[in-house]
């Protein structure tokens, strides 16, 4: 059974069902690695980013995260005061500040991602053969929607077909989304 419209494209059941179980999915796997600080996706994938970046000014890891440097100086400051991430004066520019991860950042970092694996492991080993090769299989697919740029001329998401599966309207407050999940 294939999800297409007839003309290659998706049907529009097939979209919000996939995006649904991305979204479950990693709903899941977040609820399956509390922290005791209760950090926001946004903080996760900031502290993710420096990890992998830094340490590096903010306006370069706004960049990777694509929001503006005041928005992720706000999202950077429970991290600095948790200890989780530190600054230090960047020696190439005295008015500005490097980022880092600090050890105990990267500890947080290290055990969600166990955590998460975890139970994402005991799920995939619950499948048959079948299914399991075909979830592999997809792999290199989804990779590729994860990374593939979007065109120029491309609609933007309010032109997405389906309902939406959030509980609050896009720029709400208090509403956790980004497009790029690390942790």
């Amino acid at each position: 059974m294939t999800d297409t419209n007839g003309r290659g494209a998706p049907s529009s059941a097939a979209v919000p069902r996939l995006r649904l179980v991305i979204a479950r999915l990693y709903r899941q796997l977040a609820q399956a690695s509390g922290d005791d600080l209760n950090l926001t996706y946004a903080q996760l994938s900031a502290l993710a980013r420096t990890q992998e970046h830094g340490p590096l000014r903010i306006g370069e890891l706004a960049a990777h995260e694509q929001v503006a440097a005041p928005s992720l100086t706000r999202t950077m400051a429970p991290l600095v005061a948790a200890g989780l991430v530190a600054k230090q004066p960047d020696p190439s520019d005295g008015r500005s500040w490097l980022v880092s991860i600090s050890p105990e950042g990267g500890e947080l970092l290290g055990r969600i991602r166990r955590e998460r694996s975890e139970l994402l492991a005991r799920r995939m080993a619950r499948l048959d053969p079948e299914r399991l090769d075909t979830l592999l299989a997809a792999l290199p697919v989804l990779e590729q929607l994860l990374t593939e740029p979007e065109p120029a001329d491309a609609p933007g998401p309010e032109d997405a077909p389906g309902p939406e599966d959030v509980t609050a309207p896009r720029g709400a407050p208090g509403r956790r989304a980004s497009p790029h999940p690390r942790a």
